[in-house]
């Protein structure tokens, strides 16, 4: 999806226009490619098989198909917008859902719904979900792709995530059957409990981040990457004595 979707969210007869702005940035840090003895910058560079090897340009590069071997029907983005439905073009509810019964293994993108127009419609349709706790499902074709989408309403705004379908999940492994003891099960439930705390993301950061960050300039100013030092509390390899000293050194910190 571009950084700011146009469309509309439609429910029985009502209709909503509305713009989604993705909820996520990315802070990662970016690496180029070099060729190591020369430090020159590595790219990659599209190539015809059958030009030897010529480079061709973004202009000339379109989408096809192979329906028989060697053999291309093609595309333009304009072939894509002609099969649209203007239903295709809307995220259309079909379903309210209690928002609890959507498995978190199903999200994908997330994004903010503001709308652009319609807006009594849609403080409406927030504040019904708000009250609920029912979330829309809907279907919508996003790019060249359909996607399934999930409407929700969460701290008096209004989400779109993106859904996977449920072919794209794949297969849990299979459950690991070993019967738990019931000391080490009652320990376990007690560390659990005496660990359990409120969600709070703003608590969480990424620090992995923040010390490539400080090798990178480590690296600049001409000095060797510090090797962070961290206690060990040794190889303990019973289950109890883990269990049991676990519990000790949380019940410790909260005192």
């Amino acid at each position: 999806m571009p950084p700011s979707f146009k469309g509309a969210i439609t429910f029985g007869l009502v209709y909503i226009p509305i713009i989604l702005n993705p909820a996520i940035k990315e802070n990662d840090v970016s690496f180029n490619l070099l060729e190591r003895n020369t430090m020159s910058r590595v790219r990659y560079i599209k190539t015809c098989v059958d030009c030897n090897s010529r480079e061709v340009p973004q202009t000339d590069i379109v989408k096809g198909f192979q329906y028989e071997k060697d053999k291309y029907v093609v595309f333009e983005d304009a072939d894509f917008e002609k099969i649209k439905s203007p239903k295709d073009k809307n995220i259309t509810i079909g379903t309210f859902v209690d928002l609890s019964e959507v498995d978190p293994l199903y999200f994908d993108r997330a994004f903010y719904v503001e709308p652009a127009g319609g807006e009594k419609a849609f403080a409406l349709l927030l504040s019904a979900m708000q009250k609920t706790g029912k979330a829309g499902i809907a279907k919508t074709v996003l790019g060249t792709k359909e996607a399934l989408i999930l409407l929700r309403a969460h701290d008096n705004k209004m989400l779109v995530s993106t859904l996977y379908f449920h072919d794209e999940i794949k297969r849990a492994p299979a459950p690991v059957e070993v019967s738990a003891d019931e000391k080490e099960l009652n320990l376990a439930i007690s560390l659990l409990e005496h660990m359990t705390g409120k969600f709070a993301p703003q608590d969480y950061h990424d620090e992995y981040n923040d010390k490539l960050r400080k090798a990178i300039q480590a690296k600049i100013d001409g000095n060797e990457i510090a090797v962070p030092k961290e206690k060990s509390d040794g190889n303990i390899v019973n289950l109890m004595e883990a269990l049991t000293k676990s519990l000790t050194q949380v019940k410790a910190a909260g005192s």
